[in-house]
């Protein structure tokens, strides 16, 4: 039985159909968007959906980490969709994209090397936009806590009785 979705009684099949954006990477539905190779799908509320998709693959290509799913770097993106963010986070994308015709590609979500995007990130490095982007992802990538075991990190230890009794001195190397 098919799930009913908005206010017009779709199935999720035929929204989502219907709301392809051509030659893009996801789709787009009212308020949402969802990447069609990925599994991952948000709401927004004041970005563009290219512009949020490209805010993604940034933040993937600042801290590349494979073993990392795409929905924990929407999530740690999320927070620039907002009103107070927007006009700056397009601007920025803007000049993310403009930088990336400047190399040959039709816009940052359309290079398809790593090494390239990485290279025009670097151009632009010093920005403000870059650098907000960049610190806002140090704690909303690694303080999300489904992200901890890829690294072997165990959260917090003072609730547990500190690192003294869990392992701090079972080292045998020594």
């Amino acid at each position: 039985m098919a799930t009913k979705v908005g206010s017009k009684g779709l199935t999720r099949r035929q929204l989502l159909s219907r709301a392809t954006v051509a030659g893009a990477s996801f789709v787009v539905g009212s308020g949402f968007m969802a990447a069609r190779n990925a599994a991952w799908a948000t709401e927004l509320t004041a970005l563009k959906p290219t512009t949020f998709a490209t805010l993604v693959q940034m933040a993937r290509d600042i801290y590349p980490h494979d073993k990392i799913d795409d929905q924990y770097y929407v999530k740690a993106v999320k927070g620039y969709d907002t009103a107070d963010m927007a006009e700056e986070i397009e601007a920025g994308i803007a000049a993310l994209d403009a930088a990336a015709r400047g190399k040959g590609n039709a816009s940052y979500l359309d290079t398809a090397w790593e090494k390239d995007r990485v290279a025009i990130l670097r151009g632009m490095e010093e920005s403000p936009f870059f650098q907000k982007v960049r610190g806002g992802l140090v704690t909303g990538l690694y303080n999300q806590k489904a992200v901890w075991p890829v690294f072997g990190y165990e959260g917090e230890s003072y609730s547990k009785g500190g690192y003294i009794d869990r392992g701090f001195d079972d080292i045998d190397w020594l």
